[in-house]
């Protein structure tokens, strides 16, 4: 059986994926009004990604004895000034979320609570390369910021990201 607080602060983490789900699709919507639609399919496929991550949490929890219940969702934004604006906030939503993650860990190690502990890892490294791919991105767009056939380029290899769901989990 779980801890209540831990049950408590894995519920607040589901909510936090499915944020960051709808924050891309916001995002995937935004890159579409301006036909960029390799950034669009980025960010369609990211969006189903973090949809993986609220059925690893959800599964986990019931896994435990845990109850999910979801919560209010609130709307993200739907405007960005540029394609490097939507990345930059991309990446600091996603140091927000390692945060969250790093929390998590923390309070499994508190409560001496190894499952959980061992469980989290997943998502530690996870954060490790959804950082890392929003900064190779942003660095592209800085790069070709006075270049907008650079931009394009990035668009069409955007365009090339394919979502393979992980063996691991049932969609």
């Amino acid at each position: 059986m779980i801890n209540k607080e831990m049950e408590k602060a894995i519920n607040d983490q589901i909510n936090a994926e499915l944020y960051s789900a709808y924050l891309y699709l916001s995002m995937s919507a935004y890159f579409e009004s301006i036909s960029l639609k390799g950034f669009a399919n980025w960010m369609r496929v990211q969006a189903m990604e973090e949809q993986t991550h609220v059925k690893r949490f959800y599964d986990y929890l019931l896994d435990r004895g845990g109850r999910v219940i979801l919560s209010e969702i609130k709307a993200p934004p739907v405007e960005w000034d540029s394609p490097l604006a939507a990345f930059e906030h991309l990446l600091e939503h996603e140091q927000h979320v390692t945060s969250l993650i790093n929390n998590l860990v923390d309070l499994a190690i508190r409560l001496k609570d190894h499952a959980t502990n061992s469980f989290l890892k997943w998502f530690v490294d996870e954060q490790v390369e959804e950082e890392a791919s929003a900064d190779e991105i942003i660095q592209s767009l800085r790069l070709n910021e006075n270049n907008p056939g650079g931009l394009f380029l990035i668009d069409k290899d955007l365009a090339q990201r394919t979502f393979v769901p992980p063996q691991d989990i049932t969609i």
